[in-house]
C-alpha cells in the first residue's frame, strides 16, 4: 500500500518512537533489579536525598512520562495506517488508549515525592516530618490506584481493538496482529492485581515487545 505523502513523516516517527519504547523496557527493569524501589514513604525521602535521579526513575520516570509519550505518536501512526480498514474502531482505540495516558499521567508521584523529601528534610519538627510521611504515603496510593489501573485496561482494550483490525487488513500482517492480542489479553489484568497481575504484566511485555518491532518495522516501509 502507498502511503499519502502527507503522512510518510508520521510513520517515520512512529517507527522509531515504537523502538524506543522497546529499548526503554529492558533499561527500566534494569534499573528496578539493580535498585529495588523503596515499600515506604521515608525510605523513598531517603533515596531522593542519596539520589535524586534514582528516586525519580523508582517512581517510574521513564515508564509514565517518556514511554507514554513516545505511545501516543504510535497510536496515531497505527490509526492513520488502519482508518480506512475500519474508522470507527481505530478511532475509539486512539481515543481510549490516549484517554489512559492522560489518566497515568495524574497517577505520578514522582516529583511530588521529591518535593515532599525536601520539605522532611528541611522540617523543623517532629510533627512536621510526620505530616510529610502521612503525605508520602497518600501519595504512593494514588500512585498505583484507581488512575492507574484504568491506564492499564484502557489501553489493554486499546491493543486489542488495534490488533482486531489489523487482521482484518493487509496493511500490517496477521503475526502482528496476534502478537498484538497476545499482549492484550495478557495485560487485561492490571499489575495491581497481586501476584498473578504482577506475572501476567512481566509476561505481557515479550508479546509486546514482538508487537512494536514488528510494527516499527511495517511503518519504515509505509515511510518509503
Amino acid at each position: 500500500m502507498k502511503s499519502p505523502d502527507s503522512l510518510k513523516g508520521l510513520y517515520k516517527i512512529g517507527g522509531v518512537m515504537a523502538l524506543v519504547i522497546v529499548v526503554l523496557i529492558p533499561v527500566q527493569i534494569f534499573i528496578f533489579i539493580a535498585w529495588p524501589p523503596p515499600d515506604n514513604p521515608l525510605d523513598y525521602f531517603l533515596l531522593f536525598q542519596k539520589n535524586w535521579l534514582l528516586g525519580l526513575l523508582s517512581l517510574d520516570l521513564l515508564y509514565n512520562i517518556l514511554n507514554n509519550t513516545l505511545l501516543i505518536f504510535v497510536y496515531l501512526g497505527l490509526y492513520a495506517a488502519l482508518k480506512r480498514a475500519n474508522q470507527a474502531s481505530m478511532l475509539i482505540a486512539l481515543i481510549l488508549g490516549v484517554i489512559g495516558i492522560a489518566a497515568y499521567y495524574s497517577s505520578t508521584a514522582a516529583f511530588e515525592m521529591l518535593s515532599l523529601s525536601n520539605k522532611y528534610t528541611l522540617a523543623s519538627t517532629a510533627e512536621l516530618r510526620l505530616q510529610y510521611l502521612a503525605s508520602g504515603q497518600t501519595m504512593l496510593a494514588i500512585y498505583k490506584g484507581t488512575a492507574f489501573n484504568v491506564y492499564y485496561v484502557l489501553n489493554a482494550i486499546t491493543l486489542l481493538i488495534i490488533s482486531r483490525v489489523m487482521l482484518t487488513d493487509s496493511t500490517f500482517s496477521k503475526t502482528n496482529a496476534l502478537w498484538g492480542l497476545i499482549s492484550g489479553i495478557l495485560m487485561l489484568v492490571p499489575t495491581t492485581a497481586g501476584t498473578i497481575g504482577l506475572i501476567l504484566g512481566i509476561v505481557s511485555l515479550i508479546p509486546w515487545i514482538v508487537f512494536s518491532v514488528l510494527t516499527a518495522s511495517r511503518f519504515f516501509k509505509l515511510s518509503q
